[in-house]
């Protein structure tokens, strides 16, 4: 069960010290207080845990500072969506919106390579008017001997032309705790020119440890993608432990899943669950194409099959694309087979448009149904 008090809550105040030692008298129920802070209010939600089915909800809403009860039965008690609850689907990080109704494309590198490159990129991405991208500076490996990463060697430079370019968001990856203090000192020393999604790859939704660290900062949003070889829920379950410890500001990746039914393309293409994890939880969805096809392969109409999906993605309702682009894919240190090239890209935004406008067509055509 979730209480939400109302906005701007003084914790000072005696009505809310009355209503945390009414909570304290509940037998076998223990709470946990979440506090959200936005630019014109606060929000604070208590989350009662244990066996909450004999509390009466309108007696919880009764109590003092109490402005709605949600009951939650389904298992994502955080990141889920409840009966009747009508808590924000969206957040804000560094002037992005991130939401179930909203579309940003994290064009970039999938690997740091060098400087000259990095900048390439950056112009080109603000020159066609993105203000995200994504540059892996910590790459997990399949082989022990293929190219790891620069890791902490590249962040100072690759921040500071992200704010010589207005970049706002750079999706990227981490493996261990000490990548996510590494950025962060990066991102200090350089004077916070612009700001990180840290990304929690496919290798890593499962690794609990590194979910809960990554979960209990907040200053920077979170990328979770999909395990390829657990179940969807499994993989929301991994989302849901970031929560739990604090950080809600959390998008959830669709990459493909790893099986040889997905051949002759990298992975299983698994777009067909973006309103899936829409309808259960309250994250945006961003699908993965690059990763998930694998290659530059194209359809007799000459269309990429990296963008047939990720148009089929879109159609579906996504909220983010992470993709693969390169100014010279054979000199690409990870993944060159795959990035699209830069003359590509203007043409690359305007299929995912050409999508968009078809996928709010189709909302507002159900709409039209309703009515």
């Amino acid at each position: 069960m979730i209480l939400i008090l109302t906005a701007n809550v003084d914790e000072q105040s005696a009505e809310y010290r009355q209503l945390l030692a009414q909570l304290a008298a509940l037998e076998g129920i223990q709470t946990r207080v979440h506090v959200e802070r936005g630019a014109q209010q606060k929000l604070t939600e208590i989350y009662l845990i244990g066996n909450t089915k004999a509390l009466d909800a309108a007696e919880m809403k009764s109590l003092p500072c109490v402005e709605r009860v949600v009951r939650v039965s389904e298992e994502y008690r955080i990141l889920g969506r409840h009966k009747d609850e009508q808590r924000p689907t969206h957040f804000d990080y560094n002037g992005v919106r991130f939401g179930q109704d909203t579309l940003n494309v994290f064009a970039g590198l999938c690997a740091v390579d060098n400087a000259e490159h990095v900048e390439i990129m950056m112009k080109a991405v603000r020159d066609n008017g993105q203000k995200c991208t994504r540059m892996g500076a910590y790459k997990p490996r399949t082989s022990p001997y293929a190219f790891q990463g620069h890791g902490k060697n590249c962040l100072n430079y690759v921040f500071e032309l992200a704010g010589k370019y207005d970049i706002k968001v750079i999706a990227m990856e981490i493996t261990h705790e000490s990548h996510l203090n590494e950025i962060k000192e990066a991102l200090h020393q350089t004077g916070n020119p612009t700001g990180v999604m840290l990304q929690i790859g496919t290798r890593n939704t499962q690794n609990f440890e590194l979910l809960k660290i990554v979960g209990r900062q907040t200053e920077l949003p979170v990328l979770l993608k999909r395990g390829f070889g657990i179940t969807l829920d499994e993989s929301l379950n991994a989302a849901e432990y970031l929560a739990s410890e604090g950080n809600r500001n959390v998008v959830f990746g669709l990459r493909g899943m790893k099986t040889n039914m997905g051949d002759p393309h990298r992975n299983m293409v698994d777009f067909a669950h973006v309103p899936v994890v829409k309808r259960l939880t309250r994250m945006p969805v961003c699908i993965d194409p690059s990763h998930s096809v694998g290659s530059r392969a194209a359809s007799p109409d000459g269309i990429l099959d990296t963008m047939h999906v990720t148009a089929q993605g879109v159609l579906a309702g996504a909220n983010m694309v992470l993709v693969d682009f390169h100014p010279m894919p054979p000199k690409a240190l990870v993944d060159g087979p795959q990035a699209m090239l830069l003359k590509e890209l203007p043409y690359f935004l305007e299929d995912v448009q050409i999508a968009r406008e078809a996928y709010l067509q189709r909302v507002a055509l159900r709409a039209r149904q309703e009515s």
